[in-house]
């Protein structure tokens, strides 16, 4: 099974994390992030020795700080919503500045925030540490349904040549002038793409026969079949040990 090349999210480093196999990567940041969702939101020490953990992660994966923050925008959409909390949810409030604001709302903006952002930086480590290729091969091994581990590897493999039919056709509209300034363009984009989808249905129909005239049934051949020894899933699970070991200090101190 393979997916082309790597992304662009992929940092081709050597590292002990880099090295360890993909399906060991995915049970640890799993479980680190049920931990993580399961502390308690009064324990705010615990989410700081959370994100110090992943700091470690990082250090060790050879991830730039500022590379790993700048990935971390695509959490912006959510940061919004939770800044909208403190002001709708209902309960006990205080002023702050002179703006009231609520108690309850605060707290969930916080654990919102908190438990979101340390998920979103475990996402981004995952990716920066392993290739779109492995990860398909660890979902395989860690016993995913193979239709959906199929339909993952569909859509990694044909992304780029959609984004790139869509290049062809914003440069095809601004070679005849076109513009989109207002609602009045609004119809030729959407005539856009309604053609950008027959178009995609249509290379998609043609994939499907190539793969049916030379044997396809249904499932992919699996080409490299990725394992673990026990020193690389005790390595795995040093993270989402210990992070399980801080949620339980959490709820008990």
């Amino acid at each position: 099974m393979g997916a082309g090349h790597a992304h662009r999210l992929y940092l081709g480093v050597h590292s002990p994390v880099h090295a360890l196999p993909p399906h060991c990567k995915l049970a640890a940041v799993f479980c680190f992030v049920l931990v993580v969702v399961s502390t308690p939101r009064t324990a705010v020490w615990a989410f700081a020795l959370h994100a110090a953990l992943l700091a470690g992660v990082a250090a060790v994966a050879r991830v730039p700080a500022a590379t790993l923050l700048r990935r971390m925008l695509i959490e912006v959409p959510f940061v919004a919503f939770a800044v909208l909390m403190p002001f709708v949810v209902p309960g006990e409030q205080i002023r702050v500045a002179g703006v009231p604001l609520s108690v309850p709302g605060l707290w969930d903006a916080w654990n919102v925030l908190a438990k979101g952002t340390l998920g979103v930086a475990a996402s981004v480590l995952l990716a920066s540490t392993t290739e779109l290729r492995a990860l398909l091969l660890g979902l395989q091994r860690l016993r995913l349904p193979p239709l959906l581990v199929q339909i993952a590897s569909f859509m990694i493999r044909y992304g780029d040549v959609i984004t790139d039919e869509m290049r062809r056709m914003s440069v095809a509209r601004r070679s005849r002038g076109f513009e989109a300034r207002g609602v009045r363009q609004w119809g030729v984009l959407a005539t856009s793409a309604g053609a950008l989808f027959i178009r995609a249905y249509e290379r998609g129909e043609r994939v499907h026969l190539a793969m049916v005239s030379r044997g396809y049934a249904g499932s992919m051949p699996v080409i490299d079949e990725v394992t673990a020894s026990r020193a690389q899933w005790t390595y795995a699970a040093a993270l989402p040990v210990t992070a399980l070991a801080v949620c339980l200090l959490g709820w008990t101190l």
